[in-house]
């Protein structure tokens, strides 16, 4: 949930003089007619077989703010690959056409789910064109893309964990949560106004009535998009916290670290 602005050092994640060795390629790709571009983003310096993971952006989609931070995620440890679930047509340049575009496919959760799932299958598609290991596979989520992350996890997909930041935590379904295979990490602002009480406490009855591997943080004094460097405060209520950044970003990665099993 922000403008598109020049994307900021985002602390912790280790950014260097090193981004010269990120390489990116376009994936493009069809599901039920519509046609679709993610990109995967990977060091290139380092050869070094790595987990894949799935990355779903906010609800401002594929552009080059998502693009970077994947990057900075990414660095030496794992091959990501941001997801288009909007497909090559929608392309959101603001909040009111990004709200359009989340809400367009919050009204069709069963096709969001195939798309983030078609996603996933491009992904593991690039072992051998990618320093994937191909056996660790996990989800990220941004804001709508929080949601998308999770449903994912919800369709059964063979992922060992999902980590969500400041994401939308609601269902259209929570019997599906008993589909979860791998580990579920929420990060959420406690001063986030997107995120109402009812939404987090219906979250935790879904994961607990599923008997999920769950975790649900809070920052305190942290709101909406705490993670996203490019989320400059115009949109009220939405603001990037450099500090939080780096304390979920560092909470993701020991996440991760336990959910491949340490490998």
């Amino acid at each position: 949930m922000n403008r598109l602005v020049a994307t900021a050092v985002l602390i912790g994640l280790g950014a260097s003089g090193a981004d010269a060795a990120m390489a990116t390629r376009n994936i493009d790709y069809v599901v039920d007619g519509t046609k679709m571009q993610s990109v995967l983003v990977w060091d290139d310096a380092v050869k070094t077989p790595r987990p894949g993971l799935v990355m779903a952006p906010d609800w401002l989609g594929m552009n080059p703010n998502q693009i970077a931070l994947a990057k900075q995620i990414a660095g030496k440890d794992y091959v990501i690959l941001v997801a288009d679930v909007y497909g090559v047509a929608v392309r959101p340049k603001n909040p009111d056409e990004a709200g359009k575009a989340a809400g367009d496919m919050y009204k069709q959760r069963g096709e969001l789910r195939t798309r983030i799932k078609a996603a996933l299958a491009q992904l593991v598609a690039q072992q051998g064109k990618a320093p994937l290991d191909g056996r660790h596979w996990g989800a990220i989520g941004f804001c709508f893309g929080g949601a998308v992350a999770l449903d994912l996890a919800r369709t059964g997909a063979a992922i060992a964990g999902v980590a969500t930041f400041h994401g939308n935590l609601s269902t259209d379904d929570p019997a599906l949560a008993k589909n979860i295979k791998g580990m579920v990490l929420a990060m959420n602002g406690a001063d986030d106004s997107f995120t109402p009480e009812s939404e987090i406490l219906g979250f935790e009855k879904e994961m607990r009535d599923a008997g999920v591997d769950w975790q649900f943080v809070n920052y305190g004094g942290a709101v909406h998009c705490f993670a996203i460097p490019s989320a400059d405060g115009s949109l009220k209520g939405c603001q990037y916290d450099a500090k939080v950044a780096q304390r979920a970003f560092a909470l993701m990665h020991g996440f991760f670290a336990e959910a491949f099993g340490g490998k």
